[in-house]
């Protein structure tokens, strides 16, 4: 059984679902979807929107919640080393084409991180062009250097 749970963010109604056990998915609100999913609000959906609200307050830089996104094997390999870019910082997606063992693999990261169904949390926004430009976000580009300057500590214009 798939549950959901939406709420009011800073950037909008975002939804997240689990499977009873684990998140399996947030939708930003660009990209907010209709589901089946019954719509309960569980202990892990309920904690989940907690940390989710404490993270865009600036009081959490990581998440402890149980994930499963599901992908092909690459994409949860590019997802984990998602996991391992640190708050406030910028990775590109030639470093982690090579960190999951295939440099040449820039694109693929690229379509890994768009078909990420755990943004935020799995924080695919900070995956930047080798030249430091923001390049590409399911959610588009104003909500990823808005994510960017919430870590960074840069006040909203």
């Amino acid at each position: 059984m798939i549950y959901a749970y939406t709420f009011d963010s800073p950037i909008g109604k975002l939804r997240i679902t689990e499977n009873g056990t684990t998140i399996t998915g947030l939708d930003l609100p660009s990209a907010l979807r209709e589901t089946d999913a019954d719509n309960d609000e569980t202990d892990l959906l309920l904690e989940a929107a907690r940390q989710l609200s404490e993270y865009f307050a600036g009081r959490r830089k990581t998440f402890s919640l149980p994930l499963a996104p599901q992908g092909t094997p690459f994409m949860k390999r590019v997802w984990d080393q998602l996991l391992q870019v640190g708050y406030g910082e910028t990775c590109s997606y030639k470093a982690i084409a090579t960190a999951v063992g295939n440099p040449n693999a820039t694109r693929a990261v690229g379509m890994a991180n768009n078909r990420n169904p755990i943004p935020i949390i799995i924080p695919c926004h900070r995956i930047i062009g080798a030249d430091g430009s923001l390049v590409g976000y399911g959610g588009g580009l104003p909500l990823k250097k808005y994510l960017l300057d919430l870590e960074k500590g840069i006040p909203k214009a």
